[in-house]
């Protein structure tokens, strides 16, 4: 089995311990060869930091590091003095600080300046200038007049520390963000001196204030040319992970085609421009293949309470995301922290992406990428609407499932009776507790879509969800303070059932009365179809 790099962002580590390195120095080459300065966008845990990483060891000139990828070949094709030329590189790592502090981003920024200093200046005299951006100007101009070379700058993470404190903190996300345009505005100034600039970060917001002086950045992340700089590609996991697709597949009883589907349906799915290929979550992706199994790698490293709360505050409902909602590119490049749209947010942080594109109306198609993120925060969403008070903690589907599976009609009825019984019943006029209703099943029913095949509809005419097994078939219609008789009959009349009669399985049809007045399901009625 292959070394997996989990968690590794060194690049140097993962080349010189062994580790599988998938090749991105071929776009890597493409951007620095075309440009100076840029600012790429993605989710965390995408590889942002051994990007940056491995551009840092690119300047430093570290030719060892670089055998036999493909920017090898383009170093050996310039005259031999023009080859692995060593720049002074100062790279900000910004993903670590505690930026909740007063002084917490000025610490930081000083310990990075620190660092470099004593790397490249022979002299221990401590940078002039009596400001943090003055010592900034200071060290970039010592750096070049002292290696006669132009200066490279990288910051992994720019938007940490605005992120940490923001909606929190107020004062201080207000207090870092001067600091850090103030600072980062040196590199305007200091064009003249620089080889290269790029940043890299989870969100954009932050960029139409921190970086409006600094407006000569290149904004490539809704670029066809750079989508997949960062996460893999599927013949990038199949050239470079054939060992663990197999041990994968044998540890779980699958063949290779259903190994490789699997795969795609939790990790696949993520795109970052309108014509960019699907791409994988390499963290995922990583983690899978040396445990042998499919779990929740991503979402389990954030907790999306923010999102959530991001959520429930606007009228987007969760089968939106399912289905798909429209945002512009200017709303998703533009995108500000009190801006109501949730949308372009939740893009940024991973848990939308990119389905289509319309190239006459300037605007993409948001969706779940895969089913990792969809189960995952749906669950959290479900969980979110508990009452708290120890009746049900957490939804677990096996019980469900397991009734289901079995033909315990009755018993599935009762558990969802009190699951919706421990969720607080919204307030409001009549159709916003139907919706809210409606929400509730929806959130449950596409959780057991992870075990049984449901398919749920909203539309006028469709039954309200369809749940398989393989000797079942559930037909659910469900009415707000109704009768179990019309919703039975509601069910006959429109043959909901007739698809499957012919295939063998017990059909059971389900009619069910919710009660505003009990606030759950009230009472139930099922048949077995002849």
């Amino acid at each position: 089995m292959n070394k997996l790099p989990i968690g590794i962002q060194s690049f140097e580590k993962i080349r010189s311990e062994g580790y599988v390195y998938v090749d991105k120095t071929e776009q890597i080459h493409d951007m620095i060869s075309s440009g100076s300065s840029y600012i790429l966008s993605r989710p965390r845990r995408f590889g942002k930091s051994l990007l940056v990483s491995t551009i840092a060891a690119y300047f430093e000139g570290r030719k060892e590091l670089f055998h036999d990828l493909a920017i090898e070949k383009y170093e050996q094709q310039k005259p031999d003095e023009e080859q692995w030329i060593s720049y002074p590189v100062i790279l900000f790592s910004l993903s670590g600080g505690d930026y909740s502090s007063p002084d917490g981003l000025e610490d930081m920024l000083n310990l990075e300046m620190e660092r470099c200093r004593k790397r490249w200046l022979k002299d221990d005299e401590p940078l002039s200038g009596r400001t943090l951006s003055g010592k900034f100007a200071s060290l970039i101009e010592a750096l070049y007049h002292e290696t006669g070379r132009k200066i490279v700058v990288l910051v992994d993470e720019y938007d940490k520390p605005l992120l940490e404190t923001a909606i929190i903190n107020e004062a201080q996300e207000e207090k870092n963000r001067t600091l850090f345009k103030s600072f980062f505005s040196v590199l305007k100034d200091k064009d003249f001196y620089l080889q290269f600039v790029f940043f890299t970060g989870v969100t954009k917001f932050s960029r139409v204030s921190v970086f409006s002086d600094l407006n000569q950045l290149k904004d490539i992340s809704l670029s066809d040319r750079y989508a997949a700089i960062c996460g893999l590609t599927e013949v990038e996991m199949k050239n470079s992970f054939t060992t663990e697709i197999k041990e994968l597949a044998d540890a779980n009883g699958y063949s290779e085609n259903e190994c490789y589907e699997k795969l795609r349906s939790m990790y696949d799915g993520y795109r970052f421009s309108g014509r960019g290929e699907k791409l994988y979550n390499p963290f995922s992706l990583l983690n899978a293949f040396y445990d042998k199994r499919l779990g929740s790698y991503w979402f389990d490293t954030g907790t999306p309470t923010f999102l959530i709360h991001k959520l429930e505050s606007t009228e987007y409902q969760p089968e939106d995301f399912t289905n798909g909602v429209s945002v512009t590119e200017q709303e998703l490049s533009n995108y500000r922290i009190d801006d109501p749209n949730p949308v372009p947010l939740f893009y940024q942080a991973g848990y939308l992406t990119i389905r289509s594109w319309s190239p006459e109306f300037q605007s993409y198609t948001m969706c779940f990428p895969n089913e990792e993120v969809k189960y995952s925060f749906l669950q959290s969403l479900l969980n979110s609407r508990f009452d708290g008070k120890g009746q049900v903690s957490s939804f677990s589907a096996s019980g469900f499932v397991t009734d289901l599976r079995s033909g315990r009609t009755d018993d599935f009825m009762i558990r969802l009776r009190s699951l919706f019984s421990s969720i607080p019943y919204a307030e409001g006029p009549v159709s916003y507790q139907e919706r809210e209703w409606r929400n509730q099943m929806y959130l449950v029913f596409t959780l057991l879509g992870q075990y049984v095949r449901t398919e749920i509809h909203s539309a006028q005419g469709r039954c309200d969800c369809i749940a398989e097994t393989k000797d079942y078939v559930y037909v659910f219609e469900f009415k707000q303070d109704g009768q179990c008789d019309d919703a039975m009959k509601q069910i006959k009349e429109h043959g909901y059932a007739e698809p499957y009669r012919a295939d063998g399985r017990k059909i059971i049809l389900i009619g069910a009365v919710f009660s505003e007045k009990e606030k759950t399901l009230s009472v139930w009625k099922a048949e077995t179809l002849k």
